[in-house]
């Protein structure tokens, strides 16, 4: 596991602002030069599994985004896992909960029939249960991912590092999937190598590329071990609020940088969080003093997680 320096830790909080930001103007707002910030993020990839993924905002791309619970028998439960990350539909495939239980991001078009959840998944004899929440309602998460990864910078960096974009952005078309299909491999992929993966010019890709992220049709997160930057414990958080409240808590959970992703689902639980957090201690101290406090929770299921078997995207 990498050990981070002050230096990792900036580079990594200037991806989080922008994943496409030249190291030549990474380095000028750190201080140090380019050749630094291209060693650096090198080594990062190679010993903390950096990476920047390019992907849709899923409800300007039209599909519908639900998280799937499966419970497998204990011998199969990591070859599933294993099997259903090399489907194109799937991210953040979780391994939880004693190693019997999957936690699935399933995308899929919002008009289709739902092929893994509705066939494929009752098809595979060593699951025992499955359960399948649709997300109404994103309150955090995707592009404005773990705060955790975010503060290292002061405002003056911060400002110099986000990008302004100006105008209302353009909806995806079926030309696009050679472009989303390289940025989801490389989100730092050149703009010749992007030309090379879609057959356009530098200057067609420049455009499109700044067309898709003015409005936030196409965004940009970084994949990087939590481990180093002291998140070592995880868990999804299944939570039942009122619905008169769902609103006021989600958001109040949106701003706790203990936590990844705040979202309304559909189930029993009608709100779920992705919690990292130093150790399980501070896990029990997040649980017990910060969600303790909020009445309008009225039950809270915690899942550890064990392992990520697949991110954002597939590798």
């Amino acid at each position: 596991m990498a050990i981070l320096d002050d230096v990792d830790r900036a580079l990594i909080h200037a991806l989080h602002l922008d994943g496409r930001a030249p190291f030549t103007k990474i380095g000028e707002v750190l201080g140090v030069s380019t050749q630094t910030i291209a060693r650096r993020y090198r080594r990062l990839r190679a010993e903390a599994s950096l990476r920047v993924v390019g992907l849709p905002d899923p409800q300007r791309a039209g599909q519908a985004e639900w998280m799937v619970r499966l419970t497998a028998t204990p011998h199969t439960a990591q070859d599933l896992a294993h099997a259903l990350a090399r489907r194109a539909d799937t991210a953040w495939i979780k391994l939880m909960s004693g190693g019997t239980e999957i936690c699935v991001n399933v995308h899929t078009p919002a008009a289709s029939d739902h092929a893994l959840l509705l066939r494929d998944i009752p098809r595979t004899a060593s699951i025992t249960a499955v359960s399948a929440h649709q997300l109404l309602h994103r309150y955090f998460g995707g592009p404005t991912a773990w705060l955790g990864r975010a503060r290292f910078l002061d405002d003056a960096q911060i400002a110099a590092l986000t990008p302004a974009f100006a105008g209302p952005g353009k909806p995806l078309t079926a030309d696009d999937a050679a472009l989303l299909a390289e940025l989801a491999r490389d989100g730092r992929a050149s703009l010749a190598e992007l030309a090379t993966a879609t057959g356009w010019s530098a200057s067609t890709v420049a455009r499109r590329l700044a067309d898709l992220q003015a409005g936030g049709t196409v965004f940009f997160d970084l994949e990087v071990d939590t481990r180093p930057l002291g998140a070592t414990t995880h868990a999804l958080l299944w939570m039942a609020v009122a619905p008169a409240h769902l609103d006021a808590v989600a958001r109040e959970l949106a701003t706790h940088p203990e936590l990844a992703i705040v979202a309304a689902t559909t189930g029993p639980a009608n709100l779920v969080a992705h919690a990292l957090c130093d150790d399980a201690a501070a896990l029990h101290r997040y649980l017990t003093q910060r969600l303790g406090a909020l009445e309008a929770i009225r039950t809270l299921e915690t899942a550890p997680v064990l392992r990520t078997i697949k991110a954002a995207a597939s590798r």
